[in-house]
């Protein structure tokens, strides 16, 4: 069996949206890493684009919520490096909201950044992917956030759900030429996140997730690596949980939080704090 090398990325080019911070900007930067030309998008412009020295991300300025915006991402891409073989759905993300009298602009936000924005890049990346005799690979960034409800997060579950289906149906309609596949994200520790976690920085609620830990971005990075890449050329329709495990039921902790002495170590919090529950697990809308 000859593989070659399945990490190596010379001479491919890579779009990764909402690339310019957070998870999407060490996702570029792993892409660059391994001889990619990479264009992140995102509303503004920032300090500094990913990766060092020469090799740096493209940049372009998109809301990719705007179906020709996305076509014209698509589009400066080719332009630029004259194919497009991987593409990167990460923007997303919502704050809290209580589905009780959030407003009907907020869910329609909520769900064009997270369902019809990857519909929009992908529709036009595979106008592409099509006429490329190695045809591409589409990555979905979702959440567990879709398999997993929690409170306030009504508009942004509904969202990132639909884009776990959205994948499955691409898979089935563009193979063999295009791979599409999903990443459901548990708990990533980014700065624009860290309020989210707590006081304590997160450690309470890293007891949660059978890791110990909350992801790195390079966690998910790693995994975007993988699915655009040789080693799963017959990867498809796949949902790829890079959530340390998911996370310890409440009804076990609730159970044993009164009788400390029968609680295992894999759930007993390292802080002073025991969380009531797990953090949210809903992104602050930041990405794109």
């Amino acid at each position: 069996m000859d593989i070659g090398n399945p990490i190596d990325f010379t001479g491919r080019a890579v779009i990764v949206t909402g690339g310019t911070k957070g998870i999407g900007a060490v996702i570029a930067e792993a892409f660059l890493a391994v001889g990619a030309d990479v264009l992140v998008c995102g509303r503004g412009e920032p300090p500094e684009l990913p990766g060092s020295g020469t090799r740096r991300a493209h940049f372009r300025r998109t809301d990719v919520r705007d179906p020709a915006e996305a076509a014209a991402l698509v589009d400066l891409a080719v332009e630029r490096f004259g194919r497009l073989d991987v593409l990167v759905n990460n923007a997303g993300g919502s704050p809290d909201a209580d589905a009780a009298t959030v407003s009907p602009r907020f869910v329609e936000r909520i769900v064009a950044l997270n369902l019809l924005a990857p519909f929009y890049v992908s529709q036009a990346a595979n106008r592409v992917m099509q006429g490329q005799g190695d045809g591409g690979s589409v990555v979905n960034i979702g959440s567990v956030s879709a398999h997993t409800p929690q409170p306030g997060t009504a508009a942004y579950t509904a969202a990132k759900a639909g884009l776990l289906a959205l994948t499955r149906a691409l898979a089935l309609e563009w193979a063999p030429k295009v791979r599409v596949n999903h990443i459901t994200t548990g708990l990533v520790r980014t700065q624009s996140a860290a309020s989210v976690y707590g006081e304590d920085g997160g450690a309470a609620v890293a007891e949660v997730v059978p890791m110990r830990r909350m992801a790195a971005p390079d966690d998910v990075a790693r995994a975007c690596l993988y699915l655009a890449g040789g080693l799963a050329s017959y990867v498809n329709g796949a949902d790829l949980a890079v959530h340390g495990g998911g996370e310890v039921p409440a009804r076990f902790l609730a159970a044993k939080g009164g009788r400390s002495g029968d609680r295992p170590e894999t759930v007993r919090p390292r802080g002073p704090h025991r969380p009531k529950r797990a953090a949210n697990l809903s992104r602050p809308l930041d990405d794109n």
